[in-house]
C-alpha cells in the first residue's frame, strides 16, 4: 500500500499576514484520516535531508548560508519565508519527505508526500517559498544509491519549474516537463527539457489535452524508472495566483491521466503537491485530497500490471 509522508510538525514560523497558507497542511492530513483515505498505519514522519544528499543539487555556498542565516535580506526576500533555524527543519523534512514518497513508489507503485514540490529551488538561490529543490534531490539520491536509472519530472504546478530545469540542465538521466501559466511567475523562465507555457484561462479540456501530449512525449523520450508528479492545486480557477480554469473535477481527470499514462508503461509514480493559493483553504485542501484519494486507489492496482 502507498505510504504518505507529513512534516507539519516541523513548524514554519510566518506572520498572520503571511500570504502563503501554511494551514492547508495539517488540514490535508486531518481530512486523510477523517475520510478514511489513508490508515493511520500508512502515515510517516520523513527524516530530514542531509548536507550530502542536499548537496547533490545545491551549492555548497548557498547550503551555508541557509544553515548558518547568512542569507542577505535580497535572497531572503526571494525565498518569501523570513529566515528562521526551523525554516531549515521544515526543508529538511520536505524534501525527505518526496525522498520517502518515491521510496513507496518504487516499492508499493506510488507514494505521496503531503508537502513538497519546490521546483523554484535553484542550485545556488532558493526562489518562490521554495529552499531546496525536493524533486531534483530525491532524483539524484535515488540515482546515486543505484534504485533507479533515469527519472522524469512531470510537474503540472501552474508556476514553471525554473529551479529543477536549472539543476538538471545537461543532465540526461532526469527528464523535466513542465505545463504552466505562460504569464506567471517566474518570469524570467529557464527552459527544461519539455516547457508548454499555457495562455491565462485555459480551462479543463484544452488543458488536458495538452498535457497528455506532453506527458507522452516526457515519457517517450525519457524512459524512466520513476516519475516525480507535481500535483499543483494552483490551475484551479479560484487560485489567487493561477490565471488558469481547471475545475476541481478536470484537476482529478489531470490525476488520473498521469496515472494512466505511467502505468501502462509500468512507471511508478511518487506524487508531490507543489503550490494552491485560492482564497478559501478548504478548497486547496479538496483538490489535494482528491489527489491523494486517487494514490490510494492506484496503489491497490499496481500488482495488476505485473510489476
Amino acid at each position: 500500500m502507498a505510504r504518505f509522508y507529513y512534516c507539519e510538525d516541523f513548524v514554519l514560523p510566518l506572520p498572520d499576514d503571511h500570504r502563503f497558507p501554511m494551514a492547508k497542511y495539517a488540514q490535508l492530513r486531518e481530512r486523510l484520516l477523517a475520510e478514511d483515505v489513508a490508515a493511520p498505519t500508512q502515515l510517516f514522519v520523513p527524516e530530514g535531508a542531509t548536507d550530502e544528499q542536499i548537496l547533490l543539487c545545491h551549492t555548497p555556498e548557498y547550503l551555508h548560508k541557509v544553515k548558518h542565516g547568512f542569507l542577505t535580506m535580497k535572497e531572503v526576500r526571494r525565498i518569501g519565508f523570513p529566515w528562521s533555524p526551523e525554516m531549515i527543519v521544515r526543508s529538511r523534512h520536505s524534501v525527505g519527505g518526496t525522498l520517502g514518497a518515491c521510496r513507496s513508489a518504487l516499492s508499493n507503485g506510488t507514494g505521496m508526500n503531503l508537502a513538497g514540490g519546490t521546483h523554484h529551488a535553484c542550485p545556488d538561490h532558493g526562489e518562490g517559498f521554495c529552499v531546496f529543490n525536493d524533486v531534483a534531490i530525491s532524483a539524484r539520491v535515488l540515482q546515486k544509491e543505484g534504485a533507479v536509472g533515469n527519472v522524469a519530472i512531470l510537474d503540472c504546478d501552474v508556476h514553471q519549474g525554473n529551479g529543477t530545469a536549472a539543476i538538471c540542465a545537461d543532465d540526461p538521466t532526469i527528464f523535466a516537463f513542465s505545463i504552466h501559466g505562460e504569464k506567471n511567475f517566474p518570469f524570467r523562465k529557464v527552459a527544461g527539457d519539455l516547457d508548454m507555457g499555457l495562455p491565462n484561462d485555459m480551462g479543463d479540456e484544452d488543458y488536458l489535452q495538452q498535457m497528455r501530449r506532453g506527458v507522452t512525449y516526457a515519457l517517450e523520450q525519457s524512459q524512466p524508472d520513476l516519475a516525480i508528479f507535481i500535483a499543483g492545486a494552483d490551475p484551479y480557477i479560484g487560485d489567487r495566483l493561477g490565471k488558469l480554469a481547471l475545475t476541481k473535477a478536470g484537476l482529478a481527470r489531470r490525476d488520473q491521466l498521469v496515472f494512466d499514462l505511467c502505468y501502462e508503461r509500468g512507471i511508478p509514480v511518487a506524487v508531490v503537491m507543489g503550490g494552491g493559493y485560492a482564497p478559501d483553504i478548504s478548497d486547496i485542501v479538496d483538490i489535494h485530497l482528491q489527489t491523494a484519494r486517487i494514490v490510494a486507489q492506484r496503489s491497490l492496482e499496481w500488482d495488476k500490471i505485473g510489476r
